[in-house]
């Protein structure tokens, strides 16, 4: 059976479907209708058009609908785990995690709506502004465009269509090709807790008409989360729209003399090896002093031969395939390339078709690729330090600025580390990869622009609105 697409309120087949391949298999596990270009000028203009009202709804009515869409996406838990297990090949374990934390961001945009936006703002300051009150009101800035990727595809999805709603901003959701099933069952779950005709649609379609989508003048903000390449060529591309940007990164941890290393080694191998290493924030460059390097990389290995690879459907499973074979084959390239140029590979294994060991490496040098670009794989690089201000220089030498971890008992370098380390995020004896839905979320160099959690989420999708008002 095709799912099909969801259209400002109705569900809609076109012409068009599309076949979606187990990654770990390759048999099929979904069919899914495509969107045409007729579809896609129907959602932008029953967007625009219910623009208004949809402002105008009231706290308790975008309240309502978040909550019953946090209800049915808990009511459908294992329904949609298996979805993202089988689509994107994410270990089912992670998967139910990944349900548990999208229900958790409805109920966070449901908690946020009651909260003040409205903000005074003294401006009686001489004789010309005296007798003058000023509110500075948060408004919905129009309509939004989000599109999400393969590795979350309904947690990320809901930090863009969350916020939307609950802020009272008509959403378009454009799903990942690999793993739109998600995508397409949060849209039956909205209009179950009746969100108003128009305010959503799900999308999938190809990428000139997700270009189209993105482009169109009547979209207010487009949020991309994907790779640095698709992100900034949109950016360029749309004009006026405000364009909110998660590309990635290549995180960084530092782990000190003084750490816990026991905790630092399970901590980063999870963080570096669970779901194959596709996460914008798996841990892929360690830093650790000279003193403590070989008991840390014992303990690093120790841990990491505990995670199982193999069938995402099996619970034990922690690393499952990479996406698809283009991914394998760049990881694969960047491995031999850091093994031509002198690289130690401490831990490794062939790769078999998508399903590639978990691999840790020393002495990779500072300008190859394993060093240099997001991997997306599960692949974790080591370097040795002596000086603690070399090793934040090295966290900083990069592209990148997502997330950075570090590991000490010692305040006085994590205030340094806070002042100097160029990320979005820094995590105090935890790994990159850790992450809670209510804190403001995003990178700054190539890892984007914007920040997400719901309510950074929901200041970037309004405007401020300064009313003045004249007293007498």
């Amino acid at each position: 059976m095709v799912r099909p697409y969801f259209l400002a309120g109705r569900f809609a087949s076109g012409s068009n479907a599309a076949t979606v391949r187990s990654p770990y298999t390759g048999a099929p596990v979904a069919e899914v209708a495509l969107a045409d270009e007729a579809a896609i000028e129907e959602a932008l203009a029953r967007a625009a058009a219910c623009r208004p009202a949809l402002a105008r709804s009231t706290t308790g009515a975008r309240r309502a609908w978040l909550t019953a869409i946090a209800a049915g996406i808990a009511a459908r838990d294992e329904e949609l785990a298996r979805a993202i297990a089988l689509e994107a090949g994410k270990p089912i374990a992670f998967a139910r995690g990944e349900v548990k934390r999208a229900v958790e961001t409805f109920t966070l945009a449901a908690a946020e709506t009651t909260g003040r936006r409205d903000e005074g703002v003294p401006i009686d300051l001489d004789a010309r502004s005296e007798g003058h009150d000023c509110v500075v009101r948060r408004v919905p800035a129009g309509v939004v465009v989000a599109i999400s990727p393969f590795n979350f595809p309904l947690n990320l999805a809901a930090h863009k269509v969350a916020p939307a709603l609950a802020v009272g901003a008509p959403c378009i959701l454009k799903p990942p090709p690999q793993a739109p099933s998600a995508g397409l069952m949060l849209a039956e779950i909205a209009a179950a807790a009746g969100v108003p005709e128009g305010a959503l649609s799900v999308l999938p379609c190809d990428n000139a008409l997700a270009e189209r989508l993105a482009t169109d003048p009547r979209v207010a903000v487009v949020s991309f989360t994907g790779s640095a390449a698709v992100g900034w060529h949109l950016k360029q591309k749309v004009g006026r729209a405000r364009v909110l940007l998660e590309l990635g990164g290549n995180a960084a941890a530092v782990v000190c003399a003084d750490a816990d290393l026991d905790r630092a080694a399970r901590a980063l191998a999870g963080s570096a090896f669970a779901y194959a290493g596709q996460v914008c924030i798996s841990t892929q460059r360690i830093l650790v002093h000279q003193d403590v390097a070989d008991a840390f990389t014992a303990r690093l290995i120790d841990a990491t031969d505990a995670l199982a690879l193999g069938d995402p459907l099996d619970a034990r499973t922690a690393l499952g395939p990479v996406i698809d074979d283009r991914a394998a084959e760049r990881i694969s390239a960047r491995l031999d390339d850091a093994r031509a140029r002198g690289a130690r590979v401490l831990l490794g294994g062939a790769r078999e078709g998508r399903l590639i060991p978990a691999h840790v490496l020393e002495g990779v040098p500072r300008d190859a690729a394993l060093h240099r670009e997001e991997i997306f794989g599960p692949v974790v690089v080591l370097d040795r330090f002596t000086d603690f201000e070399a090793a934040l220089d090295a966290v900083n030498d990069s592209d990148w600025g997502l997330q950075a971890a570090l590991f000490t008992r010692d305040l006085r370098r994590v205030q340094r580390a806070s002042e100097a380390l160029e990320v979005g995020g820094l995590i105090i004896n935890d790994s990159p990869s850790f992450r809670s839905d209510a804190y403001p979320y995003g990178g700054v160099k190539g890892s984007g622009l914007g920040r997400e959690g719901l309510r950074a989420a929901m200041v970037e999708l309004t405007e401020p609105r300064a009313i003045v008002t004249a007293r007498g």
